[in-house]
């Protein structure tokens, strides 16, 4: 069963490192590492430094997320 454990936050990517992991850094100023997930990586949705983006961050472990949309 799906529990609500995660808080979304916009941020902007502002490193690339390897295995579709990224550095962002979110609208607080707090640099968090965050993987793409499922659906991005299906439709080769590329994500590239500087890019916006809204991540999906576990409450339990804040410093660590999933990039879960693009913006434009």
């Amino acid at each position: 069963m799906y529990q609500n454990n995660f808080k979304e936050s916009q941020g902007v990517i502002v490193e690339t490192l390897p295995n579709t992991t990224f550095k962002v850094k979110l609208e607080n100023g707090k640099i968090i590492l965050a993987h793409v997930s499922g659906k991005i990586r299906k439709n080769y949705i590329r994500i590239l430094t500087g890019d916006k983006v809204t991540v999906e961050i576990n409450k339990y472990d804040k410093n660590k997320g999933r990039i879960i949309f693009r913006s434009r």
